[in-house]
């Protein structure tokens, strides 16, 4: 009798399939990014997450995101009122140097060509039915990273923030896992073992205007991202 109340009082008592899998999924984020070293940064939160996420919830307790008065709700808060956005582009900003940039301008046409992956998942959504507000969420996916996707589908399509959320960092932090492969199929050994030249050295006063500068013009051309550029240029 004691046994039976313990496991009903447990999360055992409504651990489904589903949760099971997702454990599942969460375990191997985490071993790729402890033993193999993918995107640490990346996995281990996400992977620790849907270890959370799957636990499943005793009845009377406000223990899950959605119950008020729960730990994970005023986490949650950070999420759906684009708190964390602007903290981490904060940590990248702190971490960023833009001086390999501006050693060679012309790395810039390479991130403006990958914007062409937030026109087609934005078009692809749209055929598949969403509405305007959504399909223009879930195109960010297509070349943006997670602070931004959620950022901008906590403002227009706060329903669909968890799975954007989870789709954007997934892609993210399984990169060092799909480029290789491509890599090999459209270049040759020969190519491989090419040596880049040294980039030039950048001069302290470029570092300081350019930050300011782009976040200038940034700023003029989408306003309403200003909590995260502020952050991200003026660390």
């Amino acid at each position: 009798m004691e046994l039976s109340s313990f496991i009903q009082n447990s999360g055992f008592a409504n651990l489904s399939l589903g949760n099971l899998a997702m454990i599942t999924v969460g375990l191997i984020f985490i071993y790729l990014a402890v033993t193999r070293d993918y995107e640490p940064l990346l996995l281990i939160p996400i992977g620790f997450g849907i270890l959370i996420g799957n636990i499943p919830p005793i009845p009377g307790m406000p223990l899950g995101v959605y119950d008020p008065g729960s730990v994970f709700s005023y986490l949650y808060f950070g999420v759906t009122k684009g708190i964390y956005p602007p903290l981490i582009f904060l940590g990248i900003g702190a971490m960023t140097d833009f001086s390999t940039m501006l050693s060679n301008p012309k790395l810039v046409l390479l991130g403006a060509a990958a914007q062409i992956g937030v026109f087609l998942t934005f078009i692809g959504a749209l055929i598949l039915g969403f509405p305007l507000n959504e399909a223009g969420a879930i195109g960010i996916i297509g070349g943006a990273d997670g602070p931004t996707a959620i950022f901008l589908s906590s403002m227009i399509a706060p329903n669909l923030l968890g799975p954007i959320a989870i789709a954007a960092y997934s892609y993210m932090a399984l990169v060092p896992v799909i480029q290789p492969p491509i890599m090999y199929l459209l270049t040759s050994k020969r190519e491989r073992l090419i040596r880049m030249k040294a980039p030039r050295k950048v001069r302290k006063k470029e570092k300081i205007i350019f930050p300011i500068v782009a976040f200038l013009i940034c700023d003029l051309i989408a306003t309403r991202s200003i909590p995260l550029l502020r952050l991200l240029f003026f660390v």
